[in-house]
Formats: C-alpha cells, sequence, structure tokens
C-alpha cells in the first residue's frame, strides 16, 4: 500500500496516515508499505518519525531528471526507488521545458546499436540501475515492447552516457505545489 504524497503544509496528516498504513503492517492487512513523491526532506522527517522504513517511493525519474541525492538516501536507507515517467514521457507534454527522451539523439545511438526502441533503453537503464521501472501505455504492442528489456545490457559508457543527460528539472509538478487547497476533492460520505 503506498501513500501518494507528502503534503509538505500538512505534513504531520502525511505523519498520521503513515501511522495509519504501519498498523495495516502489523495488522497483517497489507504485505507492504510506502510513498510517493517524498523527497529528502519529507522522506528524513517520516524516517525520524516512523517505526517502519518504506518499502518504496515512487518518484519522477527518467534520464532527463535523476534525482541522485534522493536515490541515494534510497539506498541508504534500503527504500526502492520506483520511476514513473521512466520514459520521461512527461518531459514533452508539459510546458516545453525539455523535449522528448524518445527523439533524444544519445538515446537514440544507443537503441540503434542494440536494435531496440528508445523506450527500450530508457527502461533498461532504469532496471539495469536497480530501479522498478513502471512505463504507462494502453497500447498492446507497446507494453509487450516494455516487458521485452532483460535479454540485453547496456555497457557501462550507455550508463555513463544516459546519466549525463540529467538536466536536474522536473517535469512534473513540484510536489511542494501539491496541497489540499490546490488539489484536494470533498470525499463524500456515501
Amino acid at each position: 500500500m503506498i501513500l501518494h504524497q507528502a503534503l509538505p503544509s500538512k505534513f504531520e496528516s502525511t505523519l498520521e496516515a503513515y501511522r495509519a498504513l504501519e498498523t495495516l503492517l502489523a495488522d497483517g492487512k497489507v504485505r507492504a508499505i510506502g510513498v510517493s513523491n517524498f523527497m529528502v526532506d519529507h522522506l528524513t522527517t517520516l524516517l525520524d518519525h516512523a517505526s517502519v522504513v518504506p518499502a518504496v517511493n515512487q518518484i519522477e525519474v527518467h534520464p532527463y531528471f535523476q534525482q541522485r541525492d534522493l536515490q541515494a538516501l534510497h539506498t541508504e536507507h534500503g527504500i526502492l526507488t520506483q520511476a514513473w515517467s521512466p520514459i520521461g514521457g512527461i518531459t514533452h507534454y508539459r510546458d516545453g521545458k525539455h523535449s522528448s527522451t524518445l527523439q533524444d539523439p544519445v538515446i537514440g545511438e544507443i537503441a540503434a546499436a542494440h536494435g531496440r526502441s528508445p523506450a527500450q533503453v530508457m527502461l533498461r537503464w532504469g532496471v539495469q540501475q536497480g530501479r522498478s521501472v513502471i512505463p504507462k501505455s494502453t497500447k498492446p504492442a507497446r507494453i509487450t515492447e516494455n516487458l521485452d528489456v532483460f535479454d540485453f545490457d547496456l555497457s557501462a559508457d550507455e550508463l555513463a552516457a544516459i546519466d549525463a543527460l540529467d538536466t536536474g528539472q522536473r517535469g512534473g509538478p513540484e510536489p511542494e505545489v501539491i496541497t489540499l487547497e490546490s488539489f484536494g476533492r470533498p470525499i463524500p460520505d456515501d
């Protein structure tokens, strides 16, 4: 079970929700608990107050936005990094800060060398570096292609070339702007 978002403006509520997840885990009602979009400061605060380390933190990770400091914190505490938008789809449908990772020449060259698609190279890059990747597609052919990344390896030089694409610029919204005031909705009782 994943707690979907640290709410910086209501972090005590976030901690209360996490404590409820810890209770569900202790009662055997769930097998694991995790978080989504917790940044270094959120995760550090959570770890200071939690009795259970989250199994996973779902975060935006793709070649153009790698969040290395956060991933290092995950490694230090045994938290799995789960990359949403691992193909970088969010980089080309928002406000135009990034071009599409699918058309990046470095990724394209690596894909051609392996006879793979750029998407497969980015998924392999994530998997090979120990991340869980959750690409989104509704097209059966792309879903099949996205699963076909376990029979080739990227070289150390290829991994380094993709690592060098990091812009440090998020494609999705900043976690700090996700507030109940901005995005909250009333939940009906019935």
